[in-house]
């Protein structure tokens, strides 16, 4: 059963067959989010991926990162990443004739905790070089 289908700029439609998603600063013990903090989020998300989905491509979405002041601390400047990390194994039709379909584990950051879908998918999201990136398999 899908999740959804996101359609990528590129016109192919592609499934998405599971999701992840939690907190970005959750669980976060002290301090405030900045580039350190968020260096070591990013980095473990993309690690997370990996664990998850051992045997197939993984690729990382680099999140946007806002500055709402100048203040901070000892780290730095506030620095903020969108509110939820997601990680999704999608697939799609074989990107070569004589596969079954091509798949690729996402990684990546968003605003709110939706499903993304169709064509409102984030822009991130959606700009997914699925034929550069992905792999083709057997089912």
């Amino acid at each position: 059963m899908s999740l959804s289908r996101v359609v990528l700029s590129s016109g192919r439609s592609i499934t998405l067959a599971q999701l992840r998603m939690s907190s970005t600063y959750g669980g976060m013990p002290a301090g405030y989010p900045c580039k350190r903090v968020n260096d070591r989020k990013v980095e473990a998300l993309r690690q997370e991926a990996e664990r998850a989905f051992p045997s197939w491509p993984v690729h990382l979405i680099p999140p946007t990162r806002a500055y709402p002041d100048e203040s901070g601390g000892g780290f730095g400047p506030v620095e903020v990443m969108p509110a939820v990390t997601c990680v999704g194994f999608f697939h799609s039709a074989a990107i070569a004739q004589g596969c079954d379909w091509s798949v690729l584990a996402v990684a990546w950051f968003q605003a709110a905790p939706v499903v993304p879908s169709g064509e409102d998918a984030d822009l991130g999201l959606r700009g997914i070089p699925w034929e550069e990136l992905a792999r083709d398999d057997e089912f």
